[in-house]
């Protein structure tokens, strides 16, 4: 994708409903309940009323994507998992082995794996480069690693940019075109995950050089590191950061930003939050890297936040930063730092019972019950 194409895209990008909203709110209010009794799961509603401009909705059909690339900067001894971690468990997602797989399986989310830059030959037998298969008559993601390799990994940041601005370009506008494609085939609601070794090192580079946070507040042990390589690991950030002088300015170059900081997967996962509000579905964000790549997408279209969703708060380090930079809640409290997309399917549970009570509940006349007496209560600020 030209980064022309790129930017045609992101300007078709739109506020929500907000009379759709409106008739959300005014519908949950007339339920049979107190007002704003059921809290988060009212506005989840309100706000996909918003982005569908439908009163009624369903988050039914769902998705992952889960973008794959490797990270340069492992070279630097920043991440305690050897790299070819990032290829073993990109299979294991489309055996449903992971933490990710075996909980898209148990609530019946299709994952979409994407190899962006796997610094290694995945088996033929489980590459395609269709990102959609007919199944009976459904259309659906296949089980199998999508192919969008823009090549064997990132450089190594520490010594150079991790890629060319063309690379973080195309990376960009993979993202969109998985949106694209799961709009396409019906999907209702996606989550964005992620595999790579040496991701949380990219993750928070790119967030500090957005916002201007210090290294202390942005990078954490990962997976897991020795203090050795945690100080290396903040080094690191330090020293670009201060060579390319990304102090969060507000007029900063977020492709820049990715290009030089960021990594494959944390640019596509960029494109697809950004596809998401583009296409106009609902998106999920899990954990930290996933937050960050939210972040750029807001940066660059600040509509695109209106479309997001957060899942829940990461115990990384940086992932209370991010979230707080964002402005949106998270629903879950439940200590997870896995990465993968693995709240998503979490997620998608309580969106659905959002849906549910928009849906399927009773308002006041439905179920013959006056609500006179709720008169003086509607004034009050809950």
């Amino acid at each position: 994708m030209k980064e022309e194409r790129l930017f045609e895209l992101v300007n078709t990008i739109e506020d929500l409903d907000y009379a759709a909203m409106d008739a959300a709110r005014k519908r949950e209010d007339s339920l049979a309940k107190p007002p704003g009794s059921l809290g988060r799961l009212e506005d989840i509603a309100v706000q996909l009323s918003g982005i569908s401009g439908e009163l009624h909705n369903n988050v039914d059909k769902s998705c992952i994507v889960i973008m794959c690339s490797d990270n340069g900067v492992v070279e630097e001894g920043v991440s305690s998992a050897p790299q070819s971690v990032t290829l073993a468990q990109t299979i294991n997602f489309t055996r449903r082995l992971t933490g990710v797989g075996t909980l898209a399986k148990y609530f019946n989310t299709d994952l979409m794996v994407v190899d962006l830059g796997i610094n290694a030959d995945v088996p033929k037998e489980l590459l395609v480069t269709d990102t959609l298969e007919t199944i009976g008559s459904e259309v659906r993601v296949p089980n199998k690693i999508i192919d969008r390799k823009l090549k064997k990994g990132t450089c190594n940041l520490a010594k150079e940019p991790a890629m060319t601005r063309q690379e973080a370009v195309e990376a960009i506008g993979v993202g969109l075109e998985m949106a694209r494609d799961l709009k396409k085939a019906g999907y209702s609601i996606f989550g964005i995950g992620e595999m790579g070794i040496g991701n949380t090192t990219t993750s928070a580079a790119v967030l500090s050089a957005l916002t201007g946070l210090l290294v202390v507040e942005t990078v954490g042990k990962g997976g897991g590191i020795t203090e050795q390589s945690f100080v290396r690991k903040r080094e690191i950030v330090e020293e670009v950061l201060k060579r390319y002088e990304f102090t969060g300015q507000e007029d900063l170059d977020v492709v820049d930003v990715l290009a030089k900081v960021g990594g494959f997967d944390l640019a596509a996962m960029t494109g697809s939050f950004l596809g998401a509000a583009v296409y106009k579905l609902p998106v999920v964000i899990d954990g930290f890297i996933s937050a960050v790549a939210a972040m750029a997408a807001v940066k660059i279209s600040p509509f695109a936040k209106k479309y997001m969703i957060a899942s829940h708060v990461s115990k990384e380090q940086g992932y209370s930063h991010a979230l707080k930079a964002l402005g949106l809640p998270a629903m879950l409290h439940l200590d997870l730092r896995l990465g993968e997309g693995s709240g998503c399917p979490l997620a998608f549970q309580i969106i659905r019972g959002a849906c549910a009570v928009m849906n399927h509940m009773a308002t006041f006349a439905e179920a013959e019950i006056n609500d006179d007496y709720l008169e003086e209560i509607r004034k009050l600020d809950f």
